[in-house]
């Protein structure tokens, strides 16, 4: 099989991923997205990098760089183009999509009748702000999230509505979650990684203040994962449709639990420091079988142009 790994950043995950690959007996062309070219003319038009003559077969896509709208839109459009060629891309564009917006994600749970904390998302400040007054008072805050956004950055708890921001420090959408502290008082909560509909591994997260990411100082823990919370976040993953996943759960005080995130390009080297399953190798295992489940007879090589 042809197999690409698209990462543009990440070197730990990247070394992981490219050595569960090899491993299992796939050389990986490792490729940038920002490399990929459009070249009409003659020929497949979509260009991949260390593919001359054909597309890949499968893609296992670790991260997509930042940059501007105009480069993740092409980025994207890229991983739609492969998919609709019949490469299997991991996490295929539309999930990917679905979980960067956090909006889509909140919808899409909420629609499988999953729990998760109540949730508001508007684009106007004086809407915004009715929400906060009507939710949030001193010591029940609501939780302003960035739209796009990862690892804990840009978070903000909101008591009163002059504590919101102007619309252009927030890219005009308020995304505001409901906050949930623990009885205890502990700052606390946890992380599931599914990969192929199972729940394979899961990490208690706790930290020094509320916002308990590893990349922000949080502290992986082992946690004997309990069937409801595997339950819930293979749930959550199938109604995101994310082939690997982190989810990210908080619980509900009521011996349950609720859905927060659900992460498309999750980070594992904390969790894989509390647990002995081989998180990069369950990917690549999980990519592969995708891959031969969909891969066709033959694949057409790109044809030459003509002058």
């Amino acid at each position: 099989m042809r197999i690409g790994l698209a990462a543009d950043n990440g070197s730990w995950h990247k070394g992981r991923l490219k050595a569960a690959l090899t491993a299992l007996g796939h050389e990986p062309v490792l490729f940038s997205l920002a490399d990929v070219a459009v070249v009409t003319g003659g020929g497949e038009p979509l260009r991949v990098p260390g593919f001359s003559d054909a597309l890949p077969d499968g893609v296992l896509l670790r991260t997509i760089a930042g940059g501007t709208f105009e480069a993740t839109t092409m980025r994207l459009g890229v991983l739609h183009a492969l998919v609709a060629s019949g490469v299997t891309v991991w996490n295929s564009p539309v999930a990917i999509e679905r979980s960067v917006d956090k909006a889509a994600t909140s919808l899409l749970v909420a629609r499988a009748g999953l729990p998760t904390p109540d949730t508001f998302v508007v684009s106007r400040r004086e809407a915004a702000a009715e929400i906060v007054a009507r939710e949030a008072r001193p010591g029940r805050p609501l939780v302003l999230k960035p739209l796009f956004g990862s690892q804990g950055e840009g978070l903000q708890l909101v008591e009163r509505p002059e504590d919101l921001p102007p619309e252009d420090a927030v890219n005009r959408v308020y995304y505001l979650q409901r906050y949930v502290p623990r009885s205890d008082g502990l700052w606390r909560d946890y992380r599931v990684f599914v990969c192929e509909g199972r729940a394979i591994a899961g990490m208690i997260r706790e930290g020094d203040g509320w916002i308990t990411n590893v990349h922000r100082g949080g502290r992986p823990h082992a946690w004997a994962m309990p069937a409801r919370a595997a339950e819930l976040a293979e749930a959550a993953a199938a109604a995101v449709g994310v082939d690997y996943t982190g989810i990210d759960l908080v619980e509900d005080g009521q011996g349950g639990f609720l859905v927060l995130e659900v992460n498309s390009m999750p980070a594992w080297s904390g969790l894989q420091r509390v647990t002995e399953v081989d998180i990069a190798g369950a990917v690549a295992r999980g990519f592969l079988n995708a891959v031969r489940a969909a891969r066709p007879a033959s694949r057409p090589a790109l044809v030459a142009a003509q002058g």
